[in-house]
């Protein structure tokens, strides 16, 4: 995903001292690391592992895999660096329509189920939160860019589930809010 130049960060967002900052990226971190790692063997069942490759031993490739988990975790980041605490519903639709639904997809074609659902809605013209409305609301595409609102709301949970609530509401109902809001 080519995002555009972000407006200036917000003033009243806290920047973090270096521990805080060494812990974001850490788990920023970790979760591409994690994210890569997993990819060729997303939605394989324990038999079918073994089976293709068997004791996994090799982690490091040439060519590095990665999913849509990092791509929107950057994404939900990049929000919450350009707005913090005061961001809205709106400014989550707006980006989703600036950095992906309103684009040419290129090379970016792995989104999840519940993206992709979401940009159905959202190149048909519907908005928040009935852009949310679709088969798989319920699922983890929320969970997977939480932790950007962990980091940033370190020590303050209800922050974390509040914001990573107003970020799904362009993208999950019920089920899928719950998750988000837990792994935040």
């Amino acid at each position: 995903m080519s995002a555009a130049p972000l407006p200036p960060a917000d003033p009243a967002v806290p920047t973090p001292d270096g521990s805080v900052r060494d812990r974001a990226r850490g788990a920023m971190l970790g979760l591409a690391v994690g994210d890569a790692l997993g990819a060729p063997a997303e939605n394989m069942k324990p038999s079918q592992i073994r089976r293709r490759w068997g004791r996994i031993e090799g982690y490091v490739e040439d060519d590095p895999a990665g999913t849509d988990d990092t791509e929107y975790a950057i994404f939900s980041g990049l929000l919450l660096a350009a707005h913090g605490s005061a961001l809205t519903v709106a400014q989550v639709e707006a980006a989703w329509h600036q950095w992906i639904a309103d684009r040419d997809e290129g090379p970016f074609r792995g989104a999840g189920f519940s993206e992709r659902g979401t940009l159905e809605n959202l190149r048909r013209g519907l908005a928040a939160p009935i852009s949310a409305q679709h088969r798989h609301a319920w699922s983890d595409g929320l969970a997977m860019r939480a932790a950007p609102f962990g980091v940033f709301a370190a020590g303050r949970p209800a922050e974390a589930a509040r914001l990573v609530a107003i970020d799904g509401t362009v993208s999950h109902d019920g089920e899928g809010i719950y998750g988000g809001r837990a792994v935040a």
